[in-house]
């Protein structure tokens, strides 16, 4: 039989990990779980939704496995906190990997993590835990992302390059070969970056890019930079 997951989340991405989970992998979904100030309905796909806070009790981590299905809202903080914690509440967090999508066999894939169709995940590759790679991404040969990042689509990240925690990586972004991105750094849509950055936390654009006068805490409403 196969093993049952809780989704944590009941929104659009919610919805799509369930499609993908469903129709596309060995797990099955057994509920939603969001928490009490965000519960607005009492089913989805037919399958309960309820409060974060009771999981535990109604579906234990012996029995029930979960992916938190949340996207880069604060910069990728609010999927990490519910994460961790259901992490300290017992839970193994699954990952999911589309089988319309190209990994290498010595490729690792850290756990709570996403992995749509159309993405190449080449020799040696590493990518960290709970990590989003929307459809149609390159990630070249003996590249590291780290925790926590969501790269957006159509994003190609060169051979040698290292991605830090939490950075968001939108659509059509180039990034070349042997180039550093340190964490919490945000690289706009339709950017080439060439050459390392110097700085976290901030807010890279343009061809090449360069970074912008606000950080990403301040855009963001992130008080303390993990």
């Amino acid at each position: 039989m196969n093993e049952k997951i809780i989704i944590i989340g009941d929104g659009e991405f919610a919805e799509i990990a369930y499609e993908y989970f469903t129709y596309d992998s060995t797990y099955e979904v057994a509920a939603f779980a969001v928490e009490k100030e965000y519960l607005t309905k009492d089913s989805l796909f037919g399958l309960p939704v309820v409060e974060l806070n009771q999981v535990n009790s109604l579906y234990p981590p012996d029995k029930y496995k979960a992916y938190v299905a949340i996207t880069f809202t604060k910069m990728n903080r609010v999927r990490t906190r519910l994460y961790n914690s259901m992490k300290d509440k017992g839970y193994t967090l699954v990952s999911y990997v589309s089988s319309k999508a190209f990994v290498w066999r010595n490729a690792v894939i850290g756990e709570n993590s996403f992995i749509f169709e159309d993405n190449t995940i080449q020799y040696h590759v590493n990518i960290g835990n709970n990590v989003v790679l929307w459809s149609g991404n390159h990630i070249g040969h003996r590249t590291k992302i780290g925790d926590n990042c969501f790269l957006t689509s159509h994003v190609v990240v060169s051979g040698y390059c290292n991605v830090g925690d939490y950075t968001f990586i939108g659509v059509n972004t180039t990034i070349g070969d042997n180039v550093n991105i340190p964490k919490d750094c945000v690289i706009a849509a339709g950017s080439t970056v060439i050459k390392s950055l110097p700085d976290s936390g901030k807010i890279y654009m343009g061809s090449p890019a360069k970074a912008q006068e606000k950080t990403v805490y301040e855009h963001f409403g992130i008080e303390v930079a993990e």
